[in-house]
């Protein structure tokens, strides 16, 4: 049956991200448009794996931006949600301390949640015994805890729980949480996306099923989605968080709307587990879904932030989906050849980076884009950052499992 819901809109007030470009907004999308690869040299914590590259958060001090104790007691994938959630809230302008805090939710998507801590741990338990394992191992590593100390932080008291849709999972989040303001359940939701997995054993992982680049020698030129050279992705680190309202409250209070949430769209593959269905006919299922959500139509969508991964499969079944419901207008671009890819955090960073570009009419390049495959039929912003006529956004996110995830971004 079809969704006959008149259209909403959930207002961005607030965004807040930590990257691999950059401690806050403005570092990551300053940096994301130059279209500079951020993949190191060589990531410490990877030494010794075959896969030792990535695009790591640089100069993150926890202890300096949360305080050493309560940096202690968190993995660094609830440090960087919290870090990108304060700066979040103070962008919106909402005073925590006067809040009903329950009537305020949070949304967080991981795919993951504690890897570092729950490896660092593996490894007492090997070398010393169960008995010096941390007490603080379960609140450190379940997947809940991001959201749940982002709660704790600023009070609030509405539902609460993180997704967890593999590669999707930001953008599920953002989805959700749109829909619990359409709902009435709450007012205020602080959403985004957040993982720490640059663990040996993750990203081993994802280099045994061939997922990743092998480009070591060249680690800065080895994500480069859409590029006929491509051979996997980077992988990456980091969060993002945006607060969501609903647009009236918004003006009553004088606050300022960075873009709209217009559209979200969801589906399953149910296909494979790890390998896109080549037709790509639940991806289009999900954007179909969230362009209806939107009320619009594909002549309005003025640009695409594409899941772009740089692997062979899913960049060629991306493209296809593009060209075959958008059509050649959209401006198409992947921040991933910058930020790589943060796994269940990079469709949290994509809505964050879409909602800017709607903001400034402004779509970053795909960085490392020299060759584009010809079998892909799209319009692709390479070597610079464009500027785009007024017009409705796009994100894409697909994830292991057949996740399919789509938000619509419209100008506030």
């Amino acid at each position: 049956m079809a969704d006959t819901r008149p259209p909403f809109d959930a207002a961005v007030t607030g965004i807040g991200m930590v990257t691999a470009a950059g401690i806050g907004t403005a570092a990551s999308w300053n940096r994301i448009c130059l279209g500079n690869s951020t993949a190191a040299v060589r990531v410490p914590a990877l030494a010794g794996t075959r896969a030792d590259f990535g695009c790591a958060v640089p100069g993150f001090d926890a202890a300096a931006s949360l305080g050493r104790r309560k940096a202690l007691r968190l993995d660094r994938s609830s440090q960087f949600a919290l870090a990108a959630a304060a700066e979040a809230l103070a962008d919106s302008g909402l005073d925590t301390a006067t809040w009903d805090g329950a009537r305020v939710a949070v949304v967080l998507g991981s795919g993951i949640g504690g890897a570092a801590t729950w490896e660092a741990q593996h490894d007492v338990l090997l070398e010393r015994g169960f008995n010096q394992v941390s007490p603080m191992l379960i609140p450190m590593l379940a997947v809940n805890m991001a959201a749940g100390y982002v709660a704790m932080e600023c009070g609030a008291r509405g539902p609460n729980f993180v997704t967890a849709t593999a590669c999707a999972s930001g953008t599920t989040a953002v989805g959700t949480a749109r829909e619990l303001l359409r709902s009435g359940v709450c007012d205020v939701v602080i959403t985004g996306g957040t993982e720490a997995c640059l663990v040996p054993s993750i990203v081993s992982g994802f280099s045994q099923m061939g997922a990743l680049s092998s480009r070591r020698d060249a680690p800065g030129d080895a994500s480069r989605p859409f590029d006929v050279d491509r051979d996997g992705f980077v992988p990456a680190e980091g969060a993002a968080v945006l607060v969501l309202e609903r647009p009236a409250d918004v003006r009553a209070r004088g606050g300022r709307i960075h873009a709209m949430v217009s559209g979200y769209g969801a589906s399953a593959d149910a296909h494979h587990a790890t390998a896109p269905d080549p037709e790509g006919r639940g991806a289009e299922l999900a954007l179909r879904t969230a362009l209806r959500d939107a009320g619009l139509e594909a002549a309005d969508i003025a640009h695409v932030n594409a899941h772009g991964t740089s692997t062979p499969l899913n960049d060629i079944t991306e493209a296809r989906l593009i060209s075959r419901v958008l059509g050649d207008r959209p401006a198409v671009t992947s921040v991933k050849g910058v930020v790589g890819h943060s796994l269940g955090a990079a469709g949290a960073i994509e809505a964050a980076v879409t909602a800017l570009s709607v903001e400034h009419r402004l779509v970053p390049p795909t960085a490392n884009l020299q060759s584009p495959d010809p079998a892909v039929d799209i319009d692709l912003v390479a070597k610079a950052a464009r500027g785009i006529p007024a017009g409705a956004g796009v994100s894409n996110s697909f994830g292991f499992g057949g996740q399919n995830a789509v938000l619509v971004l419209t100008a506030g």
